[in-house]
């Protein structure tokens, strides 16, 4: 395992270090489909309500207003006919439209409605609404209540522990948020789970960045992108429309991280390709949803465009519809159109924007400082009271393993005397042992002396196979040397066939030796072979014939599998020559065999050519070879079955 990802690691780490800063979007396999029309066309509240948590990047093609008022319109007729299950699962999508959309007090206000009662709700609803809640609160930056909703998690089993790091990050302790974070996240991560390295390094890259630890977190950014690549690139771990998309959404915002890092640094043109991709990115794959991390992307590209003096390009992301909530971005944007209009000269302009800041800054000092102090007190208590919580609980289990242990003191006395008798009877056992070692000893040399004996029948076994064959093959060339001395036409095709037959038995005995299981013959191999043989005479009249073996599978033993070689050298011999008179490209054989453990066989064989003549009947008394094949299949316990059809041939039968 650790070789395996250390290769996927050195290749994306070569592959970053050779390629350019952003690598091309994946391709979202759901483009083609619309999915507010799907969700309409579902027929009730609950697989509408799985639909719509389960579909990435569902605003595509519709707004999140348009399903918020499809979304209202079925709320609405669950009320008036008293549906309360579906009434929370379209509550449950009111919540996530508007958190969606930003507005994450009215997504709150129905999130705490429903959690009222969250009893009754199933595990999965249970989840939608606590992750929901976590996130609401994060975002008002109401932690304290954010914690509540964690323990509320944990007491439900859909978390281990209660963490703390990110809501430290927030009220500005990033050193120990990435402490916490390092601590008690690097341990849970497998070394093979490529997607959660790169959420990993992002997230420490993000602590060290916001501390302004800059260069450090351009390291860490640069681990988590070379690890998504990674992702992307397995191919052996199939992933979801949702893990793609999760994916992908990922890897705009570890370019986003990158190219603030470059805005710090002061290196601006380097910074401007990861934005941009970064934008490219949430803006195609997070659409109608509100990105905190969109605005502060778009705000950071106009920061550059504007210390390049690319004035135009900075008013176009500057004006673009970006809809800040965040004080310190609402600061930052009225800090960009100030100096905009200052490198303008319109200084009116400037001062207006200016002292809109100075108006939000007076305001904020008056209180940000005091609640984000109020804020982290509560914080710190909580986590004493939680690590309290869990020291209590540690403290009942030790004493329980105590109790436990002392259990167990009572029984060794008992364990003692069992241990005495068990030491009789191993002594016992030993002695058996023993004697048995001797027995196994006899028995091992005597299965060596059969298995020996085995290998030298199979050794002889192959050896007359051998010598059968080649025996058949001298009869084959003795009937040759009878063809070239024999002047009568009716003679030498008689001789002809004869060899044609002995070759085809020959066969048998050929593949037989060259087979490991003497008992059975594969079935396509041979036919192959036969063909091959049958073709190396009759392709010299000119004949361009396609042949088709569908025997794939299928093995016989030597009785079923001459009489079989026997009867498809007739039946191929006949239609070389007998079927394609005019020589054409368009003559087709097929053949077909199938064989099923315990149940009959079936065969099968035809030809696209001239058919059979009208009197076939009659001559079948005549013909040798259509006698011979009615005697093989004798053998095989079956009728040959003749059809005439109107393109050709077939012959068929079953078999046991």
């Amino acid at each position: 395992m650790k070789s395996r990802y250390f290769v996927h690691l050195i290749y994306a780490l070569t592959s970053l270090v050779i390629s350019l800063p952003g690598v091309a979007q994946e391709t979202d396999p759901d483009v083609s489909e619309d999915h507010f029309r799907t969700f309409q066309e579902l027929k009730d509240a609950n697989s509408r309500k799985d639909y719509f948590f389960t579909t990435p990047n569902r605003y595509r093609e519709n707004s999140a207003y348009d399903w918020l008022d499809t979304v209202n319109v079925y709320l609405n007729s669950s009320v008036s006919t008293n549906d309360s299950t579906a009434i929370k699962d379209y509550q449950l999508m009111q919540a996530q439209i508007y958190y969606d959309l930003g507005d994450y007090e009215k997504s709150l206000a129905l999130t705490k409605f429903l959690y009222d009662g969250i009893a009754q709700y199933d595990l999965g609803t249970k989840t939608l609404i606590l992750e929901l809640m976590d996130s609401n609160y994060a975002r008002l930056e109401l932690y304290d209540k954010q914690i509540e909703v964690r323990m509320r998690k944990r007491d439900l089993g859909l978390t281990k522990n209660v963490s703390f790091y990110d809501i430290y990050s927030n009220l500005g302790q990033h050193r120990k948020a990435m402490k916490d974070y390092m601590t008690e996240e690097k341990k849970e991560i497998a070394e093979d789970d490529f997607f959660a390295q790169a959420v990993y390094n992002n997230n420490i890259g993000n602590y060290l960045r916001l501390d302004k630890s800059t260069p450090t977190a351009l390291t860490y950014y640069k681990k988590a992108s070379a690890f998504l690549n990674v992702y992307f690139s397995d191919v052996i771990n199939d992933k979801t429309a949702g893990e793609e998309n999760e994916a992908t959404i990922l890897k705009g915002l570890i370019s986003g991280n990158i190219g603030k890092c470059h805005v710090q640094l002061k290196d601006y043109e380097k910074a401007i390709p990861f934005l941009k991709e970064s934008i490219d990115i949430l803006n195609e794959n997070n659409k109608g949803k509100f990105s905190s991390e969109l605005i502060e992307n778009t705000l950071e590209i106009t920061e550059c465009y504007l210390q390049l003096n690319d004035f135009e390009k900075a008013t176009d992301y500057l004006s673009s519809n970006i809809q800040p909530k965040k004080p310190k971005n609402i600061l930052k944007k009225n800090r960009l159109y100030a100096a905009y209009y200052d490198k303008t000269g319109n200084f009116e302009s400037a001062t207006t924007y200016l002292k809109r800041n100075i108006r939000i800054r007076d305001s904020l000092d008056a209180t940000e400082a005091n609640i984000k102090n109020q804020q982290l007190a509560a914080v710190v208590a909580q986590e004493v009271e939680y690590s309290r919580n869990m020291i209590e609980e540690q403290k009942k289990a030790l004493e329980k393993s105590r109790s436990d242990i002392a259990e167990k003191d009572k029984n060794i006395s008992l364990v003692f005397i069992s241990l005495v008798f068990t030491l009789m009877g191993f002594a016992g056992l030993v002695y058996a042992y023993l004697k048995s070692i001797k027995n196994q000893r006899l028995i091992a040399e005597q299965k060596h002396i059969i298995e020996s004996s085995l290998v030298e029948k199979d050794s002889l076994l192959k050896e007359i196979h051998h010598r059968v064959k080649n025996n058949l093959q001298m009869v084959s060339s003795l009937l040759s040397l009878q063809t070239k001395n024999t002047r009568s036409k009716a003679a030498i095709e008689a001789l002809e066939e004869g060899k044609s037959r002995v070759k085809a038995m020959a066969l048998i005995h050929q593949k037989l030796y060259q087979n490991d299981d003497l008992s059975v013959i594969e079935m396509q191999g041979y036919i192959e072979s036969l063909i091959n043989s049958i073709q190396s005479v009759y392709k010299k009249g000119g004949h361009n014939i396609n042949i088709t073996i569908d025997a794939e599978g299928v093995e016989l033993d030597i009785d079923r599998a001459i009489p079989f070689g026997l009867i498809l050298n007739e039946l191929v011999s006949n239609s070389f020559k007998y079927a394609f008179p005019n020589a054409d490209d368009n003559g087709k054989i097929y053949i077909h065999i199938r064989k099923t453990n315990g149940k009959e066989g079936f065969f099968e064989y035809t030809d696209n050519g001239v058919g059979l003549p009208t009197d076939t009947e009659e001559r079948a008394n005549s013909s040798m070879g259509i006698r011979l094949m009615n005697r093989l299949a004798n053998q095989l316990q079956t009728n040959l079955n003749t059809d005439k059809t109107t393109d050709g041939v077939r012959f068929w039968f079953n078999f046991k």
